[in-house]
């Protein structure tokens, strides 16, 4: 194999949250009296919580407040997914499974907290697969910018270079492959942009046909 280790995304790659995410933050809007604005939502997906901060005060305006809602979003979001398992994305566990019969080194790169995220891969029984988790709280810069995938493969002692990276938003390709993984990309909410297109990396429907590209690159490993 030409490479050593695996980063995964989380929300929206390894677990079908963002459908959750979206539609409490609809609700928050509700109950604190301000437009659901599609487009800038669609464009938090995979920021951290300062990007995600400075994405909706810049898209709502200066009358907005925004710790109201954020409040208001995280009340509700967490009432959900520290309480309830959400349901795998198609494909991860297979994926998995042959990373793991493989010894490949595997680590998730999530903007999420690290306490929400912990829980989230427990609810999920997913935190047994990862050697490391790697969170948005735990750099300075959040995606686009590599430096989350740059700390996920140092900690698993891995040139990124030979590492596969999974994920399912713009700004996380973007991250990935600006630290120089092979990228893998599954879209969810929002399909790849012109720009991110042009990156060059793979695009597939799911993680179940990124497995059977594997499978047929790496066909003597198929076991």
């Amino acid at each position: 194999m030409n490479f050593d280790a695996a980063i995964f995304d989380m929300d929206g790659l390894l677990l079908d949250t963002e459908r959750v995410c979206m539609k409490v933050f609809k609700q928050a809007c509700v109950a604190q009296n301000v437009p659901f604005l599609e487009d800038v939502y669609l464009s938090i997906i995979g920021c951290n919580s300062a990007g995600i901060e400075q994405i909706i005060r810049n898209g709502y305006g200066a009358g907005l407040d925004y710790p109201a809602l954020h409040n208001e979003w995280k009340k509700r979001y967490n009432a959900v997914v520290l309480h309830q398992a959400i349901p795998v994305k198609e494909g991860v566990i297979e994926l998995l499974e042959w990373f793991k019969r493989h010894n490949i080194a595997l680590a998730v790169a999530t903007s999420t907290s690290k306490e929400v995220a912990l829980v989230k891969l427990r609810l999920a029984k997913l935190d047994q697969y990862f050697s490391t988790i790697t969170t948005g709280c735990e750099v300075k810069h959040g995606k686009p910018n590599p430096e989350i995938y740059l700390l996920a493969a140092k900690r698993l002692a891995v040139d990124p270079s030979r590492c596969l990276a999974f994920e399912d938003s713009n700004n996380g390709a973007k991250a990935a492959i600006a630290a120089n993984t092979e990228t893998y990309q599954v879209p969810d909410l929002v399909e790849p942009s012109d720009e991110v297109i042009a990156l060059g990396h793979e695009i597939h429907p799911s993680l179940s046909h990124i497995l059977q590209a594997l499978k047929a690159q790496y066909a003597p490993l198929n076991t």
